[in-house]
């Protein structure tokens, strides 16, 4: 094996030296594929700065993540053909909105 097949692939990165532009929705995506990269864009979007405290820092960003796997999951309602997998989606938006109201009520009590 060559030197360069044994070295591992490169991952993506955030910041600088991610290639957002493969997120962002292009004319030639399936429409389900643009609401992909669009949850996927709105959720960087709307990342809250972090605050130095862990748990308001965690709490903020989880509901940040349930957020877009909800947008996620409502592509999957709209668009997907599969019975399982819409099955799976349903039972997400139930879940997470569900750790959303937590969330919001656990920054409520906490003032934040």
């Amino acid at each position: 094996m060559t030197a360069a097949l044994a070295q591992p692939a490169p991952k993506p990165q955030m910041g600088d030296g991610m290639p957002m532009k493969t997120m962002m929705p292009e004319a030639s995506d399936s429409a389900s594929t643009k609401g992909y990269k669009e949850s996927m864009m709105s959720m960087m979007s709307r990342m809250p700065a972090y605050t130095g405290d862990a748990d308001v820092d965690f709490m903020k960003q989880m509901k940040g993540h349930h957020q877009a796997a909800i947008d996620m999951a409502k592509v999957e309602l709209a668009a997907g053909k599969d019975a399982d997998a819409k099955k799976l989606a349903r039972e997400i938006v139930a879940a997470q909105e569900k750790e959303i109201s937590t969330i919001d009520a656990w920054l409520k009590a906490k003032g934040k």
